[in-house]
């Protein structure tokens, strides 16, 4: 039993079922054939509907419950979040599956978006239960397992639909037994006793040696009251004052709790966006986000524009797969090139940027579905390719918490840009654009992406080299004026 209960109480153990939960929370084989299934027979849903009417709920919903989640997530530490999660994925397939008519299914996007949100919770739970110096670890394993089965999944979708024939609608039956799955492991998750923000253990508080232990405090004598036998009144023992006062203090902060919370949060993004170098990159992070769910939640409506699933084979679920081990392989090669990221970066997110938007015109201009999909495979495995350099960049500096907090707020931000997105470009109540037009506009977002931060790029360098040529100068006339060494070094300072 002891042996037992310290596994449990290692950082393996809750990796494990961690990770266990990721991969099977992502290993859905019927996500790459959404919409064949919503415009076919078992939904009987028009192209427009499930454009304009259907898909902008996800990224409304996700937009507004994404802050309560997160503060929420902290609050609760974590696990009961996680378990949120796998309810959602649960009652979306459930409605997927039986429920029938667009207001059903506006309902099942809804209840996507909140099992989007609550993501933070599956990738925040692990540094409350491991140590700092597991920290690398296991985020790469729980983030590896999700993208493992992402890609298992779609391969073995596409090969049931290709090679099997069978239905969509089995598809989502083993998307739901999955999920179903992930919901069960979700409750052998171990209580976080701490979390970042509201749940921070401060051991040299409780543990300072100018404080009373809980055992001093028991064994103060017996006569802590004392009677006045003139006046009848009753004094308290310094021993019991403090304790009530302790008490006061503690009720106090707890009321303040929220308040100091968001007064931390506000200095730290203060402290951390006006840094110039986290800003920009940060801007990248949060408008190229934007545009890049916003053609994953489109794609497979230009797909089925361009060769239509009632009439031609299918092949998301091999097109999926491919992109996102591509992506991976990128992000992967990226550990191993030695670039000054400081003065290339901006530059190498421009040129990236470039691509992408290539590579959605791409999609746009052509009509063969073939030259489409690898149209998609470039854009996506480059944008994986650049968010890690993002990611990289913006954490190398920063505390857990405060990359805890700037991956919010950056994530919020995106959300914000593709909500209006949606509401202009494709919402029926905005301009209700066809699917061609609107990977027209995404590839000219882009464009103006790459272009703001080659420009930024460009002048960067230019400034770098005028400042080495000021300094050469400077050295030279210090020299030929015969100043000695050290006013020289003092003049380059």
């Amino acid at each position: 039993m002891d042996c037992y209960k310290t596994k449990r109480q290692s950082w393996i153990f809750p990796t494990v079922i961690l990770c266990i939960y990721g991969f099977f929370s992502m290993a859905r084989p019927s996500e790459p054939f959404l919409t064949p299934y919503l415009i076919g027979p078992d939904k009987n849903l028009t192209l427009n509907e499930v454009s304009n009417h259907m898909f902008p709920v996800w990224t409304y919903s996700y937009l507004v419950l994404l802050f309560p989640v997160f503060v929420l997530t902290d609050y609760l530490r974590y696990k009961p979040v996680i378990i949120l999660q796998g309810v959602s994925f649960v009652v979306t397939w459930l409605l997927l599956l039986f429920a029938q008519g667009l207001l059903a299914m506006q309902i099942v996007e809804f209840f996507y978006g909140l099992a989007t949100a609550t993501e933070v919770a599956y990738y925040s739970y692990i540094y409350s239960v491991v140590s700092v110096e597991h920290y690398q670890k296991v985020t790469s394993y729980c983030r590896s397992i999700t993208l493992v089965a992402y890609t298992a999944s779609s391969v073995l979708g596409q090969l049931l639909v290709s090679l099997a024939h069978v239905p969509y609608f089995y598809l989502n039956v083993i998307s739901m037994v999955v999920v179903s799955l992930a919901l069960v492991f979700s409750f052998f998750l171990p209580m976080p006793q701490k979390s970042m923000f509201f749940h921070k253990k401060n051991n040299a508080e409780e543990s300072s040696p100018g404080s009373p232990g809980k055992d001093e405090i028991l064994e103060t004598p017996s006569h802590g009251r004392s009677v006045s036998q003139e006046g009848g009144t009753i004094s308290e023992s310094p021993a019991k004052s403090g304790r009530q006062q302790e008490s006061r203090l503690l009720d106090l902060q707890h009321k303040n709790l929220m308040l100091r919370v968001f007064l931390q949060w506000c200095q730290d993004l203060k402290d951390c966006y006006s840094t110039k170098h986290l800003f920009f990159w940060s801007i990248w992070w949060a408008s190229s986000t934007a545009g890049y769910n916003q053609v994953l939640n489109y794609v497979q409506i230009l797909w089925d524009h361009k060769a239509p699933s009632q009439s031609s084979d299918v092949y998301n679920g091999a097109v999926e797969a491919v992109a996102t081990f591509g992506g991976a392989l990128a992000a992967f090669a990226m550990g191993y090139l030695k670039i000054n990221w400081d003065l290339l970066g901006e530059l190498a997110l421009g040129i990236f940027s470039v691509l992408d938007a290539a590579s959605l015109f791409l999609m746009h201009f052509t009509n063969n579905i073939w030259v489409c999909y690898a149209g998609y495979l470039i854009f996506k495995s480059g944008y994986m390719l650049l968010i890690t350099i993002a990611v990289f960049q913006i954490a190398v500096n920063l505390s857990m918490e405060r990359y805890a907090l700037v991956f919010g707020v950056n994530t919020f931000m995106a959300l914000v840009i593709q909500t209006i997105m949606t509401l202009i470009i494709v919402d029926s109540r905005g301009l209700n654009l066809p699917i061609n037009i609107q990977f027209l506009i995404y590839g000219s977002y882009f464009l103006v992406i790459a272009g703001i931060f080659i420009v930024r790029s460009i002048y960067i360098i230019y400034s770098i080299k005028c400042k080495k040529e000021k300094r050469a100068t400077l050295t030279y006339l210090n020299q030929s004026e015969g100043k000695p060494e050290e006013c020289i070094e003092s003049t380059k300072l």
